[in-house]
């Protein structure tokens, strides 16, 4: 078989065809990923383009120069697309198909529709800019720690490179028209390009989602369902690694007084409401980076790491702002905290806990709505 640009355009298609498949395939089986069914119909319509530009010179020139290029910037527009829903954004159409009207305008354009300089530069920019764009998301984005996004992100700058060098070349050396209109050495790269780019994007994109679905899995694992902050087994994991380190810490334990007269009182949808606004509230006046962690029914934990006499004033603090809530709809409904601290150095997280533990036991029987420290007990805050 020789390689020639319409062999290689066919092998193009079949390729792109396939892999097209296999998105739509991954997305029936994870719906929750609608990128993967963006990029399934993105790389079906590069398929039909590739197979419309295999075709140049067998069917009209309206179809296999405007509509399969046209089909190819579409294409192109409906990966952006796919990353930015991918990375939380919403789909905007204008955006996607903008690319590709564009090029059906300019085709109507009698002097652009001659010129092939033109129509390859308006081409290779339009598509720069979107893989351009897409790899700049890529790069930016994602609290999420994929280790495929940074690879993608060079993968789509390399092939905007591509496209964009061509602009340049085309500037310099206007491509000559010959009998076989597909006889030019930038097919030949491009559909080189454009299988590696299929083959790389299939293995990337799909290895992203298969990472994000992994880290969403290992988060809800390791979170609490209602409040949102660390589960029992998370906190203490954390707490266990950080004390190993030798580093000094302060272990604070919260409970919520009185929480099953609240309950019982008010409803368990009133409950829940309270756990949640302690953990806001502890969220917004702890430190930033805190964790947190609900230890189970209305028991809370969090380790800082500051100085011993911050840690007690932000304890404290949480506990006073607690305290100071008020519910226009429940006015007979009263908030307060009891918390323990304990403070150590290279000591097992197990004694640690026993002493917050202890010095959490001493702020109850002291009253209530007070910080205790372990082997010091502090008067309630006024």
């Amino acid at each position: 078989m020789r390689l020639d640009s319409a062999t290689l355009l066919a092998a193009t298609f079949l390729l792109t065809f396939v892999v097209g498949l296999l998105f739509l395939f991954s997305w029936r089986q994870s719906r929750p990923a609608p990128a993967l069914l963006i990029w399934g119909i993105a790389h079906l319509i590069g398929a039909v383009a590739s197979a419309g530009l295999a075709a140049r010179g067998l069917i009209p020139d309206l179809l296999s120069i405007g509509l399969a290029n046209a089909a190819v910037l579409a294409a192109y527009g409906l990966i952006w697309a796919g990353i930015t829903v991918f990375e939380g954004r919403r789909f905007r159409p204008a955006a996607t198909f903008g690319g590709a009207a564009l090029w059906a305008l300019l085709c109507c354009v009698p002097a652009f529709y001659a010129d092939i300089s033109a129509r390859v530069i308006a081409a290779s920019g339009i598509a720069c800019l979107y893989m351009g764009a897409g790899a700049l998301l890529f790069w930016r984005r994602g609290a999420e720690p994929l280790a495929s996004r940074r690879a993608a992100a060079v993968l789509l700058a390399v092939y905007a490179v591509c496209y964009g060098v061509r602009i340049p070349a085309t500037l310099l050396a206007p491509p000559v028209t010959t009998p076989n209109p597909l006889d030019s050495p930038w097919i030949t790269i491009l559909c080189l390009a454009s299988m590696l780019l299929t083959l790389a994007v299939a293995f990337l994109f799909t290895a992203l989602t298969k990472e994000r679905a992994e880290h969403r899995q290992r988060v809800a694992a390791s979170t609490d369902g209602l409040t949102g902050v660390a589960n029992r087994r998370a906190f203490v994991d954390h707490a266990e690694a950080t004390a190993a380190r030798g580093q000094a810490v302060t272990l604070v334990l919260f409970d919520l007084d009185h929480f099953k007269g609240i309950n019982d009182t008010f409803g368990h949808m009133v409950g829940d409401t309270v756990l949640i606004a302690f953990c806001e509230v502890a969220a917004v006046l702890l430190p930033p980076g805190t964790r947190i962690g609900r230890l189970g029914g209305e028991e809370f934990a969090c380790l800082l790491t500051g100085h011993p006499e911050a840690a007690l004033v932000q304890a404290d603090s949480v506990r006073r702002a607690f305290a100071a809530i008020r519910i226009a709809a429940l006015p007979d409904l009263r908030l307060s905290a009891s918390a323990g601290l304990a403070q150590g150095r290279g000591e097992p997280f197990d004694a640690l806990m026993r002493r917050a533990d202890t010095a959490l036991y001493a702020a109850k029987n002291g009253g209530r709505n007070r910080v205790a420290v372990a082997d010091t007990l502090l008067p309630a805050a006024a």
